[in-house]
């Protein structure tokens, strides 16, 4: 039996881990709920699952969910209750999914405690992925993927040693926007933006997979998880999302993870690893699915993947800044405030601005984020509708 801190339990990884967890219920056991402010699904989630306590971060919304739940499930608030749920003493994991930078404290908090790790927060990797992947080794713990393409590449990776790789092979879905030209882009509304093709997620996700930010994230993401240097990570488009990362190796071998695009399937691997439950959701109908394509990104017309790498490349503290600027700027297009193609453009400006530091520790990153998130915003407040 895993017993389970979940983290950002009402998002839609959370809510979908939720659902495993109910699946599996000789397997998994939720020990700990924790959200921003949503406190109807949380409510409902603590009745369902009946955690030894819940957290939200947000003071206000905490006060109605003690409320809510008075006399059944003890509340928490705010930060301190976010990281006494990642070193709460009655859980061995946590699934951290919290959405950005803000769940790299808790998930460095829970390594520091002892916990294993089910990563769904590319961000904390990001930002800080050297301190990250650093501090779990030293505390004997595993960080294990639940991105569907980092899941992917971690099942691949068990058909060869490290040193047979050749290379990762990202897939990326292209969007609801593949084949567009910067003109097209140019017009773009939010509405289409959170139209994803494939995927349901979370509106700050959607946007990244429109532009491709997201894949940069999940390069970097790769580059800490796999301790593979960025030289031997690359993407591929594939809209049809069946493909969700591959491994090839020196012997000319492509081991491809494929599947429906659930999230359910990543999700519960991450919490089985190294056994295998029997599955709760859809299975990949071959057949009856489209033929499998492939395609090289447009690195010019999708920019915020090419201002990713090349942070990515140029490393140290450069990554964190890509991070906060690209949630800052999407919170603005999200609000309203900024057009579609403005986004990479803030994001751009922010990176080289930013004075890049070799070998940061936890303060120096800590310090380009509120940086970085600092500029965005004044680039944002220029560009404002």
């Amino acid at each position: 039996m895993k017993n389970i801190a979940l983290l950002g339990s009402t998002g839609s990884i959370g809510r979908q881990t939720a659902e495993v967890a109910l699946a599996n219920p000789e397997e998994l056991s939720i020990k700990v709920l924790a959200a921003h402010k949503n406190a109807e699904v949380l409510e409902q989630q603590a009745r369902l699952l009946r955690p030894d306590f819940v957290v939200l971060t947000d003071e206000a919304a905490a006060l109605e969910l003690k409320q809510r739940l008075a006399g059944h499930t003890e509340v928490l608030a705010g930060e301190e209750g976010l990281l006494a749920a990642a070193t709460y003493g009655g859980i061995d994991t946590v699934l951290a999914a919290v959405v950005g930078y803000a769940g790299l404290r808790p998930t460095l908090a829970a390594i520091r405690k002892g916990k294993n790790i089910a990563l769904a927060n590319k961000e904390t990797l990001v930002a800080a992925g050297h301190l990250v992947m650093a501090a779990a080794a030293e505390e004997g713990v595993s960080v294990t993927p639940v991105d569907s393409e980092h899941s992917a590449i971690f099942q691949a990776l068990q058909a060869g040693k490290k040193s047979e790789v050749k290379r990762l092979i990202i897939t990326a879905s292209g969007g609801p926007f593949r084949g567009y030209t910067r003109e097209q882009l140019a017009e773009v509304t939010l509405e289409q933006c959170l139209k994803h093709p494939t995927w349901q997620m979370g509106p700050k996700v959607t946007v990244d997979s429109s532009t491709l930010a997201n894949k940069g994230l999940e390069v970097m993401e790769a580059h800490w998880l796999f301790a593979m240097p960025y030289e031997k990570i690359a993407v591929v488009i594939h809209p049809q999302s069946i493909v969700h990362s591959l491994v090839e190796y020196v012997d000319g071998s492509v081991i491809a993870q494929l599947g429906a695009p659930d999230m359910r399937l990543p999700i519960q691997y991450a919490l089985s690893y190294p056994r295998r439950f029997p599955a709760s959701y859809d299975l990949l109908d071959l057949v009856g699915r489209s033929p499998l394509t492939f395609e090289e990104p447009d690195l010019e017309t999708f920019s915020s993947l090419r201002i990713a790498l090349d942070c990515a490349e140029a490393g140290g503290n450069l990554p964190c800044a890509f991070n906060a600027a690209n949630e800052e700027a999407v919170a603005a297009f999200l609000a309203g405030r900024i057009r579609y193609l403005d986004i990479p453009i803030v994001t751009e400006k922010v990176c080289l601005q930013t004075e890049q530091l070799s070998h940061p520790d936890l303060e120096a990153i800590e310090a380009t984020d509120r940086e970085a998130r600092r500029a965005a915003r004044a680039h944002v407040n220029s560009l404002s509708l």
